[in-house]
């Protein structure tokens, strides 16, 4: 199945990020379809933990960008910055890590996505982690 980057969210767009950071193939889901690696205890989900989307950031370069006085439905932007005279598409979110994932992705695997059938199912649409980290 294809899903347009800039609309992914919860687990689909934790799983896009993992496929980018080539550890996709080590996830497993549990806790009704919230993603863990293999071996690890805690969750995987770079799109509301600062611990593991933070380092992406940092080592991408995305810029994040507070979007609420541009008329845009979600408050928050991100885009790489200025390279070679040209600027990336911005691509927006509701938090900054969504959209900084969604950036990253985007970056990694174009504006579509193939999800796998088996992700897209509606136990799959988290909408936050549990409270503890991996």
């Amino acid at each position: 199945m294809r899903a347009k980057t800039a609309e992914l969210t919860g687990t689909l767009l934790d799983w896009a990020v993992a496929k980018c950071e080539m550890i996709a193939d080590k996830l497993v889901f549990i806790w009704g379809g919230i993603p863990t690696q293999k071996g690890c205890r805690g969750v995987y989900s770079p799109s509301t933990i600062w611990a593991q989307g933070g380092p992406i950031i940092e080592r991408e370069g995305i810029d994040i960008l507070n979007a609420e006085n541009c008329g845009h439905q979600e408050r928050w932007m991100a885009a790489y910055p200025i390279r070679f005279g040209a600027r990336s598409d911005f691509i927006f979110g509701k938090t900054p890590l969504v959209a900084a994932m969604r950036c990253y992705v985007a970056s990694k695997l174009g504006e579509e996505v193939d999800i796998p059938d088996e992700l897209k199912t509606d136990k799959n649409e988290k909408t936050s982690a549990p409270d503890h980290e991996w």
